[in-house]
């Protein structure tokens, strides 16, 4: 899962002689598809849930405005353009996100809104290929190698559908295209926020070799500090070792940087893909003994996996907490409801009622997660709880 929705003037398009005035920012792109390449394009829109806020009030247009909760336990949901400036941003505590903007402006979630305009978006995406695999209510991959409507290359595919998004819907969106998903979606960020970028077969090695490895997907803080030991700062620096290193220091996820480094993804779009879990968790600096300490520890692990849930626009039924100790030992506890669980309260209350019983402990823990899962689409009966699982 935000810039002002409506920052420029909208591209002007004529639909009849498919005419793009609007640049796109690229090496070459090529007139037709080269054989046996897949033509994927990944949409993101520019700061979803803030620019609809921000569409529906315009007197909020141009201000650092954050979707969320202001109390002192709450946590921003989104952030737009001008409150990120001053380093606000998802999944920050409130109270944070405050200190760092004195001025931000908080509005609260409106999700069945955000679902509604993500429907709406989807639909203009079902206008050109059947293959479209969404990440979350305001991002997700299209193949359009066979594309429905006659949009010529995937270039003015993305196009079209940008145009078609501000138009239908008031928000501006930021597109990607390239021949697989892992440069794809790097693209939809390289030109942020309405912006467009093409990364053409012959760019894409010279691309990924400059990157610097924080910006690979997948790459999260603690891979890439493990990286910089390594040696390894860029995505030339990753190419340089071989796939039979990367995966004895990285497991399976070595398959993939030895692939992402050469500018190689070979995963398809997954139609209808279902995301079946969704988890966070953290390693402390001081090992955890006293229940006092995990609850104010584990606020913003809640609030971040509270925003990743609603963003999926899903409903889930389990929560799972993760115990590592000092001495590595790790066990899990799961508690699941018949109905859909609805709030962030919900989740802090089941997860912090399976770890009750192992505090206080005179093993120190370092590590705790909190993960939703048996997710679904629809909401179930009325809620339930029944015994925890082992």
């Amino acid at each position: 899962m935000p810039v002002a929705a409506m920052m420029g003037a909208p591209g002007c398009m004529v639909y009849a002689s498919r005419t793009f005035p609007s640049p796109v920012h690229a090496m070459s792109s090529p007139s037709s598809p080269v054989p046996g390449l897949r033509r994927i394009i990944h949409i993101d829109m520019d700061a979803f849930y803030a620019s609809v806020e921000q569409r529906d009030n315009p007197a909020l247009l141009g201000l650092p405005l954050a979707v969320g909760s202001a109390r002192e336990r709450g946590v921003v949901a989104a952030a737009s353009y001008e409150a990120r400036r001053y380093g606000v941003h998802s999944a920050m505590a409130s109270v944070t996100a405050r200190r760092k903007c004195p001025e931000l402006i908080f509005v609260p979630p409106r999700f069945d809104v955000y679902k509604a305009v993500s429907r709406q978006i989807q639909t203009i995406f079902a206008r050109y290929t059947p293959i479209i695999q969404p990440l979350s209510l305001d991002e997700a991959y299209l193949d359009v190698t066979a594309a429905l409507e006659d949009g010529g290359t995937a270039t003015a595919i993305a196009q079209e559908i940008k145009a078609r998004i501000r138009e239908e819907t008031g928000l501006t969106a930021s597109a990607g295209v390239s021949y697989n998903k892992f440069l794809a979606k790097l693209a939809s960020d390289h030109r942020k926020p309405d912006g467009l970028f093409v990364i053409t077969p012959r760019m894409g090695p010279a691309f990924v070799e400059t990157l610097p490895i924080g910006k690979f997907h997948g790459v999260g803080p603690a891979t890439a500090r493990k990286m910089a030991e390594l040696g390894i700062a860029t995505g030339g620096d990753l190419r340089r070792h071989s796939r039979a290193d990367l995966t004895a220091w990285f497991g399976k996820a070595g398959d993939y940087y030895h692939d992402a480094a050469r500018a190689e993804d070979h995963r398809p779009v997954m139609a209808d893909r279902k995301r079946k879990s969704i988890g966070a968790e953290t390693t402390f600096q001081r090992d955890l003994k006293a229940w006092d300490d995990v609850v104010p520890a584990l606020t913003p692990l809640f609030g971040k996996v509270w925003t990743a849930y609603r963003a999926t626009g899903l409903v889930g039924r389990t929560v799972t907490v993760k115990i590592k100790y000092a001495d590595f030992r790790l066990i899990t506890r799961a508690r699941s409801s018949i109905g859909a669980i609805g709030s962030q309260i919900e989740i802090e209350h089941m997860g912090l009622d399976l770890l009750r019983p192992f505090f206080p402990t005179a093993l120190g823990v370092r590590l705790l997660g909190v993960t939703m899962s048996n997710l679904d689409i629809e909401p179930g009966p009325t809620r339930q709880l029944t015994l925890a699982i082992a």
